[in-house]
Order: C-alpha cells, then sequence, then structure tokens
C-alpha cells in the first residue's frame, strides 16, 4: 500500500491577474506534510502564506498545479480555517459559534452538546457559553476559534496568525491551550505566524517562504522534546541557533526584495 501524506502539494502556482498586469502569489510550491504533523510557515509579509492557506481551504484556485489532502473519514469536514480575527460570528452566542459546524452538519443534537461542552470546557470559557462576542475580549474571541475549529473535527486545521493580535500573556495561554488539544486530537495543522520564537515553540517543522513570489526554499526540523515550554525553547542552545538562522533568512528575503 503506498504511503499517502495528509496534504500533498505539488507544483502550485497562483497568478492574480488586474488588467493589463498579473502578480506570481506563489510559485511552484511542492510539499507533503503527513498526518498529525504540525508545520509552521514563516515568511516576510506578502510572500504568498495566507494565499497557499485559502486555496487548501478552497476560497482560492491555484493557476496551475494540484493538491490533495488524503479524507479519513467520509463524515468529516476537509479543512477548519481559524484567522487572526474576525473568527466569531457576532449574533450568536460563544455556544452558538463553537456549535455552528456541528449544526451544518446535521449531526444528532446530544453529540453537538456534548462536543460543544466538551471544547469550551477545554479552552476554559465553559461559564462564559450564554455570552455574545460584543462582551469578550480579543483573547477569549480567539479562544472561541479555536474551540469551534476543533470541535468540528476536520481532517487539516489552517491557522493562518491566529494570536497574531494578542498581547504576550494572552498569546502564551492559547499557545499551550493549542499544544494540549492538539497532542489529545493529533490533528494535522498548518500555521501561519511572524514569530520565530512561536513557531519554534509549536512546530514539528518550520518551512521558510521567499519574498514574492513565495516559494519553500528550506525547512527546520524541530525536534525538542514535547511537551515544551517557552522557557525550555529559549534555553536551547540548538533553538537558539535555529532562531538566528531564521532571523537572517527573513532579513535575507526581505533586504533582496527592495533591491
Amino acid at each position: 500500500m503506498d504511503h499517502k501524506p495528509k496534504i500533498a502539494i505539488q507544483d502550485l502556482t497562483k497568478v492574480f491577474y488586474k488588467k493589463a498586469s498579473s502578480v506570481t502569489a506563489l510559485e511552484e510550491i511542492t510539499m507533503d506534510i503527513e498526518d498529525g504533523e504540525f508545520v509552521c510557515l514563516i515568511g516576510p509579509s506578502g510572500c504568498g502564506k495566507t494565499t497557499l492557506l485559502r486555496i487548501l481551504a478552497g476560497l482560492e484556485n491555484p493557476s496551475t498545479g494540484t493538491f490533495t489532502i488524503d479524507q479519513g473519514k467520509e463524515d468529516r469536514p476537509l479543512q477548519s480555517m481559524v484567522f487572526q480575527e474576525r473568527g466569531v460570528i457576532p449574533w450568536l452566542t460563544v455556544e452558538e459559534n463553537v456549535a455552528f459546524g456541528l449544526k451544518m452538519r446535521h449531526l444528532p443534537k446530544q453529540t453537538v452538546k456534548e462536543r460543544t461542552a466538551y471544547y469550551l470546557a477545554k479552552v476554559g470559557l465553559g461559564k462564559f457559553a450564554k455570552l455574545y462576542p460584543k462582551e469578550l475580549s480579543g483573547g477569549m474571541k480567539q479562544r472561541v476559534s479555536i474551540a469551534r475549529a476543533f470541535a468540528n473535527d476536520p481532517e487539516i486545521l489552517l491557522m493562518d496568525e491566529p494570536f497574531g493580535a494578542l498581547d504576550e500573556q494572552n498569546k502564551f495561554i492559547l499557545q499551550e491551550e493549542l499544544l494540549t488539544i492538539w497532542s489529545e486530537t493529533k490533528k494535522t495543522v498548518l500555521f501561519i505566524t511572524h514569530s520565530i520564537d512561536e513557531a519554534l515553540l509549536l512546530s514539528d517543522r518550520i518551512l521558510l517562504m521567499s519574498s514574492q513570489p513565495g516559494r519553500i526554499i528550506a525547512e527546520k526540523i524541530i525536534d525538542l522534546p514535547r511537551p515544551r515550554t517557552m522557557e525550555q525553547v529559549r534555553a536551547n542552545q540548538t533553538m537558539a541557533d535555529n532562531f538566528v538562522e531564521i532571523w537572517n533568512h527573513l532579513q535575507d528575503e526581505v533586504q533582496g526584495s527592495r533591491v
């Protein structure tokens, strides 16, 4: 039996056309992501990271090339996407937001209720179930988005800088909660971040992208044992070396794009 990666991307290119001009956002992206792997994408602003996630989410079509997501269970959605903001539906309560995807799939009421309660408890929002998003802080809204994404039980999770707008304290709390839920569910995660520290803490592997047009130009295997803490990441010499290499890569790409 042939081995199938969870996500397989082959020679994927995306060109945006505007009247007489065109912009190549992504160029010949080829990569495999294994089932249960946590992969972070890092690259300069405007390198096509979000475009790649939108293609995998079915929100954009590639210009050329292909991708496949291995469908494990027929009754499970292929993907859920978590954005930096805009993730919650303002006229639904916290509970209704988390249950939204499950209800759309017409799952039994008891299943919806149990799974919603489980993930609300996981992200510490059980007692806030009846509140509306306008009554929540930014960090709490992101917890709602994460709970909803995991509750929907997708094949893969696509996360576009979900903690980018949060203060450091909330960011650390949510990173830990995300890793706790991920370690239990072993979802396949593709996670965009601009934070090198965040990528080193979260990922099994970091993919480095070039400036526009975005290409995968290097990868880092992060073999620090789990569970990890930020203190362990910062105290580890290999992680410190990785940080400097990734930092230099980003600097080189940003400078190169300005020449």
